[in-house]
C-alpha cells in the first residue's frame, strides 16, 4: 500500500506544535516545571486552542501507522517464509529511548524544578541531585505534594504507546476476525455525518463519566480517562487507516469541523472566564465537557480533512522530518526547561524571550538530531535504526561524481 504522507505531514506538524505548547507552557499560569516571572494567563486561551485534542491526533496517527507497520511486517515475514516479527521490534524501538530518556534526558527537568520550586531551594548541586533521582527519593515536597522519582515526564507518551500497542497486538493474534469485523463495522458507521457524530460522543460521554473520577496524571497505572480517550482515538486509527470511505468523509466534513471547533472554542474560553472563581451550574458543567469532546473530534477531522485533501507528496524535506521527529521529540523538553532557567537572570521581555526560547530549542533540537544519526550507537537511544548511520561527509568520490 502506498505510504501515506498526509499523515506523515501531519505527525511531524503536531509534533513541532507540541514544542510551541511546551514553550507556552512556561509563561502561563498552569503548573510546569518551571516558571517566567512574567507568567499570566494571556497566552492561555491561545494554549487551548490545541490543549483539548493535539495529543489525540498523535495517538490517532500512532494508530494508523501501527496498521501499516503491523501489515508490512506480515507481508515480509509471509514473502520470507519466517516467524512475524513485530512486537519485539516495536518494543526496541519504544522502551529503549524511553529507559534512556528517564535516565539521562528526563532529570535535568526534575533538577531545575526542584532548584525553582523547593521552599528554600535547592543548592547541594546536579550529582547529588542525580543520586537521590536514581535511589527514587521522595522527599522533594511542597504543600501539594511530593516529586515522584524517577519519572518520565513528557516521555509518558512513548510508554503510553508502547502499552497500546502490545494491547492491540493481543487483540490482534487471540481475536482476529472480531477486530476485523469492528473494523468494517466502523467503517461504514463513519463514512458520512457519524465520521464526526460518533467520536464525538464517545469522546464525550468518556469525558462526563471520567474526567471528574479520575485526575490526568500521565502514571499509567491509574489514569483512566486519559486511557479511554487515547487508547480509544489509537484503536481507532488503526482500524480506519484503510479505510478509504472514512477518509473521504473525513475530508468532505472538513470545513464544517473547522467552524465547530473555533465555535466550541470560543465557547470554552467565554466558560472558564465567566467561572474562573465560581463554581457552574452542574448542568452547565457537563453541557461544556461535551463541548470539549465536540473541539477534540473536530479538530482532529479539520486536520485530517485538510491533510487528506492537499494529499502532499513525498520529498527529501519530509524524509528527513519524519527520521527527526523522535529524537526532536525526547530533546525538546529538556532542552527548554534548560534554557528557560538559564535566560531567566537576564530578565528578556517575554514578547522577545519567547520567540528566542522557540528557537534555540529547534536549533538545539535539531543540531542534537544532526549528532545522533550519525552515531551508530546512539541511534537506538533515540528510536532511530542502528544500520543507517550518515556520515560526517560524503566519500570523496560521491561528491566529485
Amino acid at each position: 500500500m502506498q505510504r501515506r504522507h498526509d499523515l506523515d505531514w501531519v505527525r511531524v506538524c503536531a509534533f513541532a506544535l507540541l514544542v510551541l505548547y511546551h514553550v507556552g507552557m512556561y509563561y502561563v499560569t498552569w503548573d510546569w516545571h518551571v516558571k517566567s516571572p512574567a507568567a499570566s494567563d494571556a497566552l492561555e486561551p491561545f494554549m487551548l486552542l490545541s490543549s483539548p485534542w493535539r495529543l489525540s491526533l498523535l495517538f490517532l496517527v500512532s494508530g494508523a501507522a501501527t496498521a501499516f507497520l503491523l501489515g508490512k511486517a506480515q507481508r515480509t515475514a509471509q514473502a520470507a517464509g519466517t516467524r512475524l516479527r513485530f512486537l519485539g521490534a516495536r518494543s526496541w524501538r519504544l522502551l529503549v529511548p524511553l529507559a534512556f530518556g528517564m535516565l539521562v534526558i528526563v532529570p535535568p527537568q526534575a533538577y531545575y524544578e526542584v532548584v525553582e520550586q523547593l521552599p528554600g531551594g535547592y543548592h547541594e548541586g546536579y550529582l547529588a541531585f542525580y543520586a537521590r533521582y536514581l535511589s527514587a527519593y521522595d522527599g522533594f515536597c511542597d504543600a501539594e505534594g511530593c516529586l515522584d522519582l524517577p519519572t518520565w515526564n513528557h516521555l509518558w507518551f512513548v510508554a503510553y504507546l508502547w502499552v497500546y500497542t502490545v494491547v492491540l497486538w493481543l487483540l490482534w493474534r487471540l481475536a482476529p476476525r472480531a477486530l476485523d469485523a469492528t473494523g468494517g463495522r466502523l467503517a461504514s458507521a463513519l463514512s458520512g455525518p457519524g465520521v464526526v457524530v460518533w467520536p464525538c460522543l464517545f469522546l464525550g460521554v468518556a469525558r462526563v463519566l471520567l474526567v471528574s473520577r479520575f485526575e490526568q496524571t500521565h502514571a499509567l497505572v491509574d489514569d483512566w480517562y486519559n486511557h479511554a480517550q487515547y487508547f480509544g482515538v489509537f484503536l481507532l486509527g488503526f482500524l480506519i487507516a484503510r479505510a478509504d470511505g472514512v477518509w473521504q468523509a473525513i475530508e468532505r466534513f472538513r470545513w464544517m469541523a473547522v467552524v465547530t471547533w473555533l465555535a466550541s472554542w470560543a465557547g470554552l474560553i467565554a466558560y472558564f472566564t465567566r467561572f474562573a472563581d465560581v463554581d457552574p451550574p452542574e448542568w452547565l458543567r457537563m453541557t461544556m465537557r461535551m463541548a470539549w469532546a465536540l473541539n477534540q473530534w473536530c479538530a482532529i477531522v479539520a486536520v485530517l480533512g485538510f491533510a487528506h485533501r492537499m494529499r502532499p507528496g513525498d520529498s527529501p524535506a519530509l524524509r528527513y522530518l519524519v527520521a527527526a521527529v523522535f529524537p526532536v521529540y525526547i530533546l525538546h523538553q529538556t532542552v527548554i526547561v534548560v534554557v528557560a532557567h538559564h535566560l531567566k537572570p537576564l530578565a528578556i521581555p517575554p514578547l522577545a524571550e519567547g520567540p528566542l526560547l522557540i528557537a534555540i530549542t529547534f536549533a538545539a533540537c535539531f543540531a542534537g538530531y544532526e549528532a545522533i544519526r550519525r552515531v551508530r550507537w546512539l541511534r537506538p537511544l533515540f528510536g532511530l535504526t542502528r544500520a543507517k548511520a550518515v556520515p560526517a561527509r560524503p566519500p570523496l568520490a560521491t561528491r566529485t561524481s
